[in-house]
C-alpha cells in the first residue's frame, strides 16, 4: 500500500494524501484546519481492509503524520515554538522535560478528578430533584378532630372592624368663624388676624382664613398686609379706623 495515495475525505480537504502534503508545504492550505485524527482513522480503516500488515507503509505513515503534527503544533503555538528555537540544545531539553512533567501532573490530576467523580458523583448538590427520584410520602401524626374543629371555628369568626376615626380630619363650619369675626368687629373697628387665631389648631386657622375671604367677598371687611408674611389686619368696611384708642399696640411678624 502506498501511503501517499491514501484517499481522504475531510472537512477542509478531499483527495489523496500526497496532494494534502503538497498543499501544506506550499502554504496553500492552513494545517490548523486539517483534522489529523481523521487522517489516522482513514489509514487504520485502510489497513483493516487488507489481509496482511504492511510494516513499511506503517513506518512511512508514522513519519509523515509526525511531521504534520509538529507543523500543526508550531502553527497553533507560534510564540512557544519561537522561544524553543532560540534556546540551546541543553536548555531546550530541560524546558521540554519541564513541560512533560507539568503535563504529567495535569494528567494525574485529571485522573484523580475522574475517580472522585465516579466514586462520589451521587453526593453532588442538585438544583432540583432527580428526574426518577421516588416521591417521599410524609406520614401524618395522630390528629385530634376536636382541635381541628376549634381552629376552623376561629377562622370562621368575622374579624373586628378597624376604626379609622383617628385618621379623619374634622373641619369646623365656616359660619362659626363668620359670626366670631362679626362679633369682634362690632366691639372693635379692626383686629389682628394672627392674634385672634394663634391659639387654634392649624386646621381651624385655615377655616378661619376662608371665613375672612368670605367676609371680604361680601364687602363687610377690608384686609391689609403691608408685605409678604407680615401680619394680616382686618377692619370694618366704610369706617374711619384710624382712631388712636383702637390701634393695636403690638404687631407680630408672623405668618397666618
Amino acid at each position: 500500500m502506498i501511503v501517499r495515495e491514501l484517499e481522504l475525505d475531510l472537512d477542509a480537504f478531499e483527495g489523496p494524501f500526497d496532494l494534502l502534503l503538497t498543499l501544506v508545504l506550499k502554504d496553500e492550505l492552513d494545517l490548523r484546519e486539517v483534522d489529523v485524527a481523521g487522517i489516522v482513522l482513514a489509514f487504520i480503516e485502510r489497513l483493516a481492509a487488507r489481509d496482511e500488515l504492511d510494516l513499511e507503509s506503517c513506518g512511512e505513515f508514522l513519519v509523515l503524520i509526525s511531521a504534520l503534527l509538529e507543523l500543526k503544533a508550531r502553527g497553533l503555538f507560534p510564540e512557544e515554538a519561537a522561544e524553543l528555537a532560540e534556546l540551546e540544545p541543553e536548555a531546550a531539553a530541560e524546558e521540554l522535560a519541564r513541560r512533560l512533567a507539568e503535563y504529567r501532573r495535569m494528567k494525574n490530576a485529571a485522573a484523580w478528578l475522574r475517580e472522585r467523580l465516579e466514586t462520589e458523583g451521587a453526593r453532588f448538590f442538585r438544583l432540583g430533584p432527580a428526574p426518577l427520584a421516588p416521591k417521599v410520602e410524609t406520614p401524618l401524626g395522630p390528629q385530634e378532630p376536636e382541635r381541628l374543629a376549634q381552629v376552623i371555628r376561629m377562622l370562621a369568626v368575622e374579624p373586628p372592624q378597624v376604626s379609622l376615626a383617628h385618621m379623619a380630619l374634622r373641619f369646623p363650619p365656616v359660619t362659626q368663624f363668620l359670626e366670631r369675626f362679626r362679633s369682634v368687629l362690632r366691639r372693635r373697628s379692626r383686629f389682628d388676624f394672627d392674634q385672634e387665631v394663634r391659639e387654634l389648631p392649624r386646621i381651624e386657622q385655615a377655616v378661619a382664613f376662608l371665613a375672612l375671604l368670605e367676609l371680604r367677598r361680601s364687602g363687610e371687611i377690608t384686609i391689609e398686609q403691608p408685605a409678604p408674611f407680615a401680619p394680616i389686619r382686618i377692619a370694618r368696611a366704610g369706617k374711619d379706623n384710624r382712631d388712636e384708642d383702637e390701634r393695636t399696640t403690638a404687631w407680630t411678624l408672623r405668618s397666618a
